[in-house]
């Protein structure tokens, strides 16, 4: 959306040039910038009101994706049991502001199936969302580094997301439990383990890679602040309704 307005701006002021070299006596002429210029800032005031107010989760499954969906459209702790096929998909004020005075903007959140064989979908929503936030269990971790570092990796690479610089927060869910791993642990975990991907990737061939963008920095070692997304680690519990790191995310990438 950046894009569009910045691409209406440079056209808008190669247009008016053009307008004021025509002779000044065609009353035509300055009409012409009046009206443009009117319609013009009508554009750019409707390309600012259409900014995305899409959240998407994502992660593995059993991750608590859906139970913190439901944490953030009413405040319940209904969990999923059973892998759901199709992504849940609603538009709602969040629980903790249903009771705040004055407007507040609603989200449309987007609940993405982590099996393997669904993840696909998550390319169709990727070009509307103004931030992600991908679920990690930080109960069960460990097992599940691997491939919760390939799922992430493939994200961070995507097109839509390198291109349009979104947001991302790995949010460390199930914090509650006292055998949970630390956010800080799991985001050093993950940082390895992308780098082990990112050595491997990079020795494929390009002709296997070419709508793969690339991570890191030549030399050393990866961090997430390398990544051309900003990504940040946040602590969370589906079970309790500790969600409050995540509506900050939520309200810090859709404006009210």
């Amino acid at each position: 959306m950046d894009e569009l307005i910045v691409e209406a701006q440079q056209w808008a002021r190669r247009a008016e040039q053009w307008l004021r070299q025509q002779p000044v006596e065609n009353l035509y002429v300055g009409m012409a910038i009046v009206v443009f210029t009117t319609v013009f800032l009508v554009l750019f005031q409707c390309l600012k009101r259409s900014k995305s107010n899409t959240i998407i989760l994502a992660g593995l499954s059993s991750s608590g994706k859906t139970t913190l969906f439901y944490q953030l459209r009413d405040g319940s702790s209904h969990q999923g049991t059973v892998t759901s096929m199709e992504p849940n998909i609603d538009t709602f004020v969040l629980s903790s502001e249903a009771h705040k005075k004055g407007k507040v903007k609603p989200v449309r959140v987007v609940d993405v199936p982590g099996h393997s064989r669904l993840r696909p979908q998550l390319e169709g929503f990727l070009p509307q969302a103004a931030g992600l936030v991908f679920v990690v269990d930080a109960l069960d971790f460990l097992p599940n580094c691997r491939a919760t570092a390939e799922y992430l990796y493939d994200i961070l690479t995507a097109a839509s997301v390198v291109k349009k610089k979104i947001p991302i927060v790995i949010v460390c869910n199930k914090t509650d439990k006292v055998t949970a791993h630390s956010k800080e642990f799991i985001r050093k975990q993950l940082e390895k383990e992308i780098e082990k991907l990112r050595t491997s990737r990079t020795a494929v061939s390009t002709a296997d890679i070419t709508d793969e963008y690339t991570l890191g920095m030549p030399g050393q070692p990866f961090t997430f602040s390398q990544c051309h997304s900003k990504v940040s680690v946040a602590e969370a519990s589906g079970l309790t309704g500790e969600i409050s790191q995540i509506e900050q995310f939520i309200r810090d990438n859709v404006k009210a």
